[in-house]
């Protein structure tokens, strides 16, 4: 997998295809396989026409791992992001992001967005602006010596899928400390690119997306119906909803 240096640190990116390039952004304790690959997105957006490019963000997949919770803040990813395209030598393209990546892809389109033509949002409603009320235990399930010892429901569903992704857990529990740094109501208001809200009907993590949507400028939501946060993923409604606003810009 092909690497590159952002601010000193090293970082593992993909690239599937031919065509007009997207940007494809992962979720927590994910990486390009499984967030991108086995749901089908890549071979979906070939298919379509698209060049994908897929980055592995900081301490997760095979990207360097670091332990300070200084280094995760969502805006030094979104940075990340904006690297990856200056390596490659690319300046404005869509940005496809799901929970932490549209996150991620939303800071990117506030503080680039010359680099920016359009964002999905996947799996990110209002805690984009609210935050995720469960962090803490989160990390104590990403902590904890054995997954018998997690009760919280949340933190169970994170450790688990952390141990199916064979994540660096102590890397991972650093990351959501500051990872889920929210986006003030304010800022939400100054992204300019057009954007697609999608949350899963049952998703009780993403926080709504059309109050979301109401807040961005040019913001529209989808709800992918009887999904949840993880099983939204991959989804097919979502596929279908994401390439008809793809094709709009």
């Amino acid at each position: 997998m092909p690497t590159f240096l952002s601010d000193g640190i090293t970082l593992a990116y993909e690239i599937f295809g031919e065509g007009r390039p997207i940007l494809l952004i992962h979720g927590f304790a994910s990486n390009i396989e499984i967030n991108w690959v086995a749901t089908g997105w890549v071979d979906t957006l070939v298919g379509a026409g698209y060049r994908v490019i897929a980055i592995d963000n900081r301490g997760h997949g095979k990207s360097q791992k670091l332990y300070d919770p200084n280094l995760y803040f969502a805006h030094e990813m979104a940075d990340d992001a904006a690297r990856l395209l200056d390596h490659l030598g690319l300046t404005r393209v869509p940005v496809l992001g799901f929970s932490m990546g549209a996150r991620i892809a939303a800071f990117l389109a506030l503080r680039h967005p010359e680099r920016v033509v359009c964002a999905i949002m996947g799996g990110m409603g209002m805690n984009l602006v609210t935050g995720l009320a469960d962090s803490e235990a989160i990390i104590s399930a990403l902590t904890a010596e054995n997954l018998s010892d997690v009760t919280d429901k949340s933190g169970r569903q994170f450790r688990i899928f952390a141990e199916h992704s064979k994540a660096d857990r102590a890397a991972l529990a650093a990351c959501m400390i500051s990872s889920r740094e929210p986006m003030s109501q304010a800022d939400v208001r100054r992204i300019a690119a057009p954007a697609l809200v999608a949350v899963g009907a049952a998703d009780d993590m993403a926080g709504s997306p059309e109050d979301l949507a109401r807040l961005l400028p040019h913001g529209e939501a989808v709800v992918i119906p009887k999904r949840d946060h993880m099983r939204s993923t991959g989804d097919a409604e979502f596929k279908k909803a994401a390439l008809a606003f793809l094709a709009r810009y």
